[in-house]
């Protein structure tokens, strides 16, 4: 008999909670004498029916699952859990091993497989390796999400703000991020749905993989199939070559979905097929492609409304709106709006080439008491147009100043020669190379402003 050595209680192993799933008593009874001394828990099932109510109840770090059960076969029932979000290690027992189960154990989401009958030390070792696998996991999860915040084109991408409105939605996408499961984001228009999808991308374990917007309002009606699908040769006058879809170069990541009440019926019939089964049929074509993907829609107008009208089908919305998480308006934000006009001066300066304006007190209390019809669309256009005229309004009102007069000519220089002596510590030779200017023009203003 063997012996098995308690180990250390900062070894993963001993942390681990376990499930055991077998149909067989003795095998259950074995693995869980092994296994109860070594870890934190071990609890055990006889069907994948009992799993999935032990699954329901606690996180496990690994499943051991047996290939044969009564009534389903333990790949089957691992695949589907992939499909709907599972995400616990598996180790896969079989007696009855080849190259075509070992293969479809990996594509089922195992991390491991082992043959009955086996000795004590190899289902260790073997659980070791899973809580090693699921620890790289973690810590890559945890540099991408590092590396991100340390570079700043990533906000672009992270939903700004501190309200409680918008930490309520990134709860949301957190928990949801490392699921399969189509997501619906609702609101209005402006409300940033497009950067809700991108967030959630970049949380997940397809962040690497490629993210693709589709505006499905900004395609024709008769194109959105071959937009989506793509063609084969000949599949229409003109089409010379094959062409891939944007479904298709989306392979292993996230598509966006925006606008999905504008969809087409045939093409909601044939977006159904790829939710339901993987599968897309290019137009023209008589072969399937395989496809992995995230979906991520959108949709300003009521779903629910396009149904009852006959515009959207009902089975589509079932399948869509599994979670669906709606966008606050920017009215019920607070702050939030402050803190995304800071970050939009920032980088619309930057792009003008121009030095970003402070926000004056006054105009910080006018924004948080404005109600935002347009939403963050609106806010942006406010920011842009107080770099382009060189102030904000005095007022914010629906047409946000437009009656403003433009700064005289003068301030602007003025404030921009002034702005890259700062930067360069009152340095004036290397002021006017940045401004393009000479030195003797600095010089010159300098002594007009008395400095």
């Amino acid at each position: 008999m063997e012996v098995m050595e308690r180990p250390d209680t900062s070894e993963p192993l001993a942390r681990a909670q376990i499930l055991v799933v077998d149909d067989e008593p003795g095998m259950r009874n074995f693995l869980v004498k092994t296994l109860r001394p070594l870890c934190r828990g071990v609890d055990e099932a006889a069907t994948a029916a009992e799993a999935e109510q032990c699954l329901a109840r606690q996180h496990y770090d690994v499943m051991l699952l047996d290939n044969i059960m009564p009534g389903t076969k333990g790949l089957d029932w691992l695949a589907e859990r992939q499909r709907t979000g599972g995400f616990t290690e598996t180790i896969m027992i079989t007696a009855y091993a080849d190259f075509h189960i070992a293969l479809e154990a990996l594509r089922a989401g195992a991390s491991d497989l082992v043959l009955k009958p086996f000795r004590s030390n190899q289902i260790v070792n073997s659980l070791r390796r899973s809580l090693e696998v699921a620890q790289l996991k973690r810590e890559n999860q945890a540099l991408r999400r590092a590396l991100a915040q340390s570079d700043p084109g990533s906000r672009r991408t992270d939903l700004i703000g501190s309200s409680a409105a918008i930490s309520d939605v990134r709860a949301v996408l957190e928990r949801v991020a490392q699921l399969k499961t189509p997501v619906l984001i609702t609101g209005a228009s402006g409300t940033g749905k497009e950067v809700a999808a991108r967030h959630l991308h970049k949380r997940s374990a397809r962040a690497d993989a490629p993210f693709v917007a589709i505006h499905c309002g900004a395609i024709p009606t008769e194109m959105i199939e071959v937009e989506l699908f793509g063609h084969a040769p000949g599949a229409f006058p003109g089409a010379q070559g094959a062409r891939e879809g944007l479904l298709a170069s989306a392979q292993g990541g996230t598509v966006f979905l925006d606008d999905m009440a504008e969809l087409s019926a045939h093409a909601q019939t044939a977006l159904l097929r790829v939710l339901e089964d993987g599968v897309i049929r290019p137009v023209g074509s008589e072969r399937d492609v395989q496809l992995d993907l995230r979906f991520v829609m959108s949709s300003a107008r009521s779903l629910q409304q396009a149904v009852a009208e006959g515009r959207f089908r009902r089975d589509l919305l079932y399948r869509i709106n599994v979670v669906e998480l709606d966008m606050p308006p920017l009215k019920l934000r607070g702050a939030d709006v402050v803190d995304l006009a800071e970050l939009f001066l920032s980088e619309i300066a930057g792009t003008m080439g121009v030095p970003p304006l402070e926000i004056p007190p006054g105009v910080r209390s006018a924004m948080l008491r404005y109600d935002w019809p347009g939403n963050i669309r609106e806010l942006r256009n406010f920011v842009e147009r107080a770099l382009i005229f060189g102030r904000f309004p005095a007022a914010i009102g629906e047409d946000h100043g437009h009656d403003a007069e433009i700064a005289p000519l003068e301030d602007v220089e003025r404030r921009e020669i002034l702005r890259a002596l700062e930067l360069v510590g009152g340095n004036r030779t290397e002021a006017a190379r940045r401004l393009g200017v000479s030195r003797k023009t600095i010089d010159r203003k300098c002594a007009t402003w008395g400095l």
